[in-house]
């Protein structure tokens, strides 16, 4: 008798042990009874009744994704390699799980068609500048296009654009010539100032001669600041003219 009793008490505590299911607090499960869905458990301890119910757990932390490099060609023919990283998170776990067969897949495989499709509808210099917005569309359109899987789309970033060495070499000789040209504007700046101010320095001592003269002992002071051996006095020009005149005559 006792025999009899504990053989199926043994049967029933591994059925209810082997029925019992631990979802974590970020995880879901989606119960089938008999192939229909009967609802959505969790997190904690739950139940599963054995042989009739089966149950598909359901991640819900935000899942980076790693597109790989991608041959693009722009807009104006510019053949590049890019790569990207998207941002998801399930927001439904019953359409995640009956609208498509791998939703981490399928989001993969979309990504990538959708960085193809969107890139190639720009300039080299509007992917170079224009990061920001490529970006905020890429995440748009694959935000509305993976909405009917329950999943929400956060952000996508592209990572590297790989150009040819060619247009390495010919980006690099336009930012060189382009630094040129800054130098020379600057330049020309630089003497175009410079020569106004003598211009107007030159207007001073010609109505005040006497600041001629101030100017030679300026420089004389500023040649005795350092330790010389010759000092050179500068000769006033109107001391000569009397000379030159006579000489002329």
């Amino acid at each position: 008798m006792p025999v009899a009793i504990c053989v199926p008490a043994v049967i029933i505590f591994f059925v209810i042990l082997s029925s019992l299911r631990v979802l974590k607090e970020y995880q879901r499960g989606v119960v089938f009874r008999l192939g229909k869905v009967i609802g959505i458990k969790g997190p904690g301890l739950i139940f599963v009744f054995p042989i009739i119910d089966s149950m598909k757990k359901v991640d819900l932390r935000v899942i980076t994704m790693d597109i790989p490099p991608q041959d693009v060609i722009t807009r104006d023919n510019v053949s590049i390699k890019v790569n990207a990283v998207t941002y998801y998170r399930v927001i439904d776990p019953k359409r995640a799980i009956l609208e498509v067969a791998n939703y981490m897949y399928a989001t993969n495989q979309l990504a990538q068609t959708t960085l193809r499709s969107v890139l190639g509808e720009a300039t080299l210099d509007e992917l170079l500048a224009n990061r920001d917005e490529i970006n905020g569309k890429l995440q748009d359109i694959l935000d509305r296009m993976t909405d009917p899987w329950g999943i929400k789309v956060s952000a996508v970033e592209v990572k590297h654009v790989d150009l040819p060495e060619d247009m390495q070499r010919m980006m690099a000789k336009e930012a060189e010539a382009e630094r040129d040209r800054r130098a020379k504007i600057i330049r020309a700046d630089a003497e175009l100032q410079a020569s106004v101010k003598l211009s107007e320095a030159a207007e001073i001592i010609d109505r005040h001669p006497t600041a001629l003269q101030l100017r030679y002992l300026q420089t004389l002071n500023d040649i005795a600041v350092e330790n010389n051996s010759t000092v050179i006095f500068p000769l006033p020009i109107d001391l000569l003219t009397p000379f030159l005149k006579k000489g002329k005559e």
